[in-house]
């Protein structure tokens, strides 16, 4: 079965909602560009992150790339710094801890559908 995929569309940082994430809405929010709805299995968005320290086990590959802000991503023993314009690659199965004072990210994944998968 093929998948219509959505038509080209702009998204406009100053018109995006963000919304809390999870458990952790007070301290994620995330606005998604693109996901399963548009059928697509790659899922975008962007996340605020705000007095942050969120434990996760990554469900789908992942880049995250910080565009304000400074983000420790806790992961196999390391801790990684990032700080704006700083990326990292997060296969499926990573155990990490998000950490942030105040960060703003854009994230790619795959799938989009994780949560069904699961």
């Amino acid at each position: 079965m093929t998948t219509k995929k959505a038509p080209v569309r702009v998204e406009r940082f100053h018109e995006l909602e963000f919304a809390p994430r999870f458990e952790y809405g007070e301290m994620a929010e995330v606005a998604g560009i693109c996901g399963g709805d548009d059928g697509t299995e790659l899922g975008t968005g962007w996340g605020r992150l705000h007095d942050a320290r969120i434990p996760w086990t990554i469900k789908y590959d992942e880049v995250l790339t910080v565009f304000e802000g400074e983000l420790s991503l806790h992961a196999e023993g390391v801790v990684h710094e990032l700080q704006a314009r700083d990326c990292i690659w997060l296969p499926k199965g990573t155990e990490l801890i998000y950490e942030a004072k105040s960060a703003l990210i854009h994230f790619a994944i795959h799938p989009a559908n994780w949560s069904a998968q699961a």
